[in-house]
C-alpha cells in the first residue's frame, strides 16, 4: 500500500512516522525546505494537557468582546468579509454552550492524554533530544477573577484524570523561584507535575530525518495545486515539485496535515472543513542570567502566554489574531510579549534583540481536530488541531496510521 501525506509539519511527520511503522510505502509532499518550517517551527513548547480547555468556552466570549478595539488584546479579531469566517465565528458562539464544551473537552483530553504517552515511547525507542524538560506546567495567576474563574475548568481536567491541582502564590514561587520578582503580584496558581515540554521544531526535524533513513520518501519544495478525483475516489495529487515541474503523483490512500490550508485545498472535492487561521505570535530570547530565568514551562492565562525553557533560549508564545491568512508581525503585539516578559523576569534574558514569528494555528470553532474518514474511501484528515498540535501530534499520528490501515483506534 502506497500513502501520500500531505504536509510535513509535526502532525504530517509524525503521521508519515507511524504509517511507515505500520509497513505503509509513504511519500510527504512539503512546500518548504525542510519539515516543520511553519507552524511547527517556533511554538511555545508546551506538551500541554492541562491546557486542554477549549477556547469555545463562555469566559473566552466574553473576554473576546470585552477586547475589543485593542490591538495588544490576547485575543485579537478582525472582521473581514469573509463568509468562512463568518460562519467559523456562529459556530465558535454555538460551541461555547456549557455541555458542549463538555463534551468537546473530554474529547480533546483523550486525544492529548494518549498522544503524551506516545510521545514518551518515541523519545524512549528512537533516542531523539529537542530540549525537552518534563518538569510539569504551572499556571499562574494575577488577577483574584481570573484565578477563581480558572477553578471550575481544573476541576473539570481533575474529573478526566488531568491532575491539574490548585495551588498558593506562595507555593507557585516554590515551584518557580524565578517569579518572585513578581510574588506581591501572585494571587494563586495550579500546578500538573506529568505536562512536559521541549522544541517542536527539533522533535519534527529529526523525526523527519529518521523517518527518511527508514524509507519515508520527503518531497520538499513542491507544492500541492489540487487533488484529482475520478470515479469517487481521489486517484492523485497535482504538484509543482522544486524545479518547477508540474506532475501528478499517485498513491492508494491520501492523507491531508496541512494546517490552515487544507480547508482551502479540499473544497473544490466538497468536503467542507471548519477551520480559520488564528495567527499566533512567538518570541524566542537569549537567556542571559540561567538562575533568572524560569525553569519550568509556565502558562500565564491572563495574558494568554506560554514560556518554556528551550537550553539556553525562551520561548514565550501565545495570543490570537483572526485576521486572515497573513503572517505580517504586527509590531504593538510583539511588543506587547516582549513587555510583559521583561517585566516577569527581569535580567534573565537579552531583551533587546529578541527573535518574533509567527504562525497560523489551524482552529476549529470546537478545538476539537479532524482526524479521519472522508466522503472519499481513500482520503483521510489529520488537521486542526489549533493550539495544541504539539500536543496531540504523536497521538493523532499514531491514530491516522491505525485508521488508514482499516484498525479502530
Amino acid at each position: 500500500m502506497k500513502v501520500i501525506v500531505l504536509g510535513a509539519g509535526v502532525i504530517g511527520t509524525a503521521s508519515a512516522w507511524y504509517l511507515r511503522r505500520a509497513g505503509i510505502d509513504v511519500t510527504v509532499i512539503e512546500r518548504q525546505g525542510g519539515a516543520a518550517l511553519e507552524t511547527s517551527f517556533a511554538n511555545g513548547g508546551q506538551i500541554s494537557v492541562s491546557h486542554a480547555q477549549p477556547w469555545a468556552n463562555p469566559a473566552t466570549l466574553l473576554k473576546v468582546l470585552a477586547d475589543l478595539g485593542r490591538e495588544d488584546a490576547p485575543l485579537l479579531f478582525r472582521l473581514r468579509a469573509d463568509p468562512v469566517q463568518w460562519r467559523w465565528c456562529l459556530q465558535f458562539v454555538r460551541e461555547c454552550l456549557p455541555g458542549r464544551v463538555a463534551a468537546n473537552l473530554r474529547r480533546i483530553v483523550a486525544i492529548a492524554e494518549d498522544s503524551r504517552r506516545c510521545l514518551q515511547e518515541l523519545r524512549f525507542e528512537t533516542g531523539i533530544e529537542f530540549d525537552s524538560l518534563s518538569r510539569g506546567i504551572l499556571h499562574f495567576y494575577t488577577d483574584q477573577r481570573e484565578f477563581d474563574k480558572s477553578q471550575g475548568a481544573a476541576a473539570a481536567m481533575r474529573e478526566l484524570g488531568c491532575p491539574r491541582n490548585p495551588i498558593s502564590a506562595d507555593e507557585v514561587v516554590r515551584i518557580e523561584p524565578a517569579l518572585s520578582n513578581v510574588r506581591a503580584q501572585l494571587v494563586g496558581g495550579d500546578f500538573t507535575a506529568s505536562d512536559e515540554s521541549g522544541d517542536a521544531f527539533a522533535f519534527t526535524s529529526q523525526l523527519a530525518a529518521k523517518g527518511a533513513a527508514g524509507g519515508i520518501e520527503f518531497c520538499y519544495n513542491t507544492t500541492v495545486t489540487r487533488l484529482l478525483n475520478e470515479g469517487g475516489k481521489v486517484s492523485g495529487v497535482e504538484i509543482i515539485d522544486g524545479v518547477g515541474r508540474h506532475q501528478v503523483l499517485r498513491a492508494d490512500a491520501f492523507v491531508v496535515a496541512l494546517g490552515s490550508f487544507s480547508a482551502p485545498l479540499l473544497a473544490p472535492l466538497g468536503v467542507k472543513l471548519l477551520i480559520y487561521p488564528g495567527k499566533g505570535y512567538s518570541a524566542t530570547y537569549r537567556i542571559t542570567d540561567p538562575d533568572a530565568a524560569p525553569t519550568v514551562s509556565l502558562t500565564d492565562d491572563g495574558h494568554k502566554l506560554v514560556l518554556s525553557r528551550l537550553g539556553l533560549r525562551l520561548r514565550v508564545a501565545g495570543t490570537c489574531e483572526l485576521n486572515g491568512y497573513s503572517r505580517e508581525l504586527n509590531p504593538v503585539r510583539c511588543e506587547a510579549i516582549t513587555r510583559r516578559v521583561r517585566a516577569l523576569f527581569p535580567g534573565a534574558c537579552d531583551y533587546d534583540d529578541p527573535t518574533y514569528w509567527a504562525g497560523l494555528r489551524p482552529l476549529t470553532p470546537s478545538n476539537v481536530p479532524y482526524i479521519g474518514t472522508t466522503r472519499y474511501p481513500n482520503l483521510f484528515l489529520n488537521t486542526g488541531h489549533g493550539t495544541l498540535g504539539w500536543t496531540m501530534a504523536c497521538g493523532s499520528g499514531r491514530a491516522i496510521a491505525e485508521i488508514v490501515s482499516g484498525r479502530r483506534p
